[in-house]
């Protein structure tokens, strides 16, 4: 268990059923391996919401509106099409690299991780990228070092609301819909 794991369990229990995937079928669907942080967030947490703002991304989450696979295409195409009229951030111009969304928030800011040519998964990091903005910030943690963080007030983003996190946490497992 990671240490950004077992920091999360400080701000919200676990839900009492694992979440099972068959990270195989996942990865083959989207064509890479993912960090080994986030199959161990997926499978305590599921997808989720976390105080009432972040939403984490899960393959074949039960509310189809959060579904990682759902979420990776449709992000591609529609960045794509972004990077004719916009320029792309600096930690994108090394040929190769992408983003492949995590998150997401109820404003519409997207979490993604940052996936490089030769970098393991598990060396990812994160970027945020505003709402309907060419704002982008480049966080050198992980997708779960990066919600602990967050939470706990130890991360800052100038692009996340400044509402979040709140106070008291909140966390609520995702259904279907």
């Amino acid at each position: 268990m990671t240490n950004a794991l077992t920091r999360l369990f400080k701000i919200a229990p676990a839900p009492s059923e694992p979440r099972q995937k068959d990270w195989g079928e996942v990865e083959r669907g989207l064509g890479v391996e993912l960090p080994a942080d986030y199959k161990e967030l997926i499978h305590v947490y599921g997808g989720s919401n976390w105080d009432g703002y972040l939403y984490v991304l899960e393959p074949g989450c039960p509310n189809r509106h959060y579904d990682l696979i759902v979420w990776a295409e449709d992000q591609a195409e529609a960045l794509e099409g972004l990077w004719e009229f916009e320029k792309k951030p600096a930690e994108l111009e090394v040929e190769g690299s992408r983003v492949i969304p995590w998150a997401t928030t109820d404003n519409g800011e997207c979490l993604y991780w940052l996936v490089r040519p030769g970098l393991e998964p598990d060396r990812w990091t994160v970027m945020v990228n505003e709402a309907r903005g060419a704002r982008w910030e480049h966080f050198s943690v992980s997708c779960t070092q990066f919600l602990a963080s967050a939470l706990d007030g130890e991360l800052q983003s100038n692009i996340l609301s400044s509402l979040f996190p709140r106070a008291t946490h909140q966390f609520r497992q995702l259904g279907a819909v």
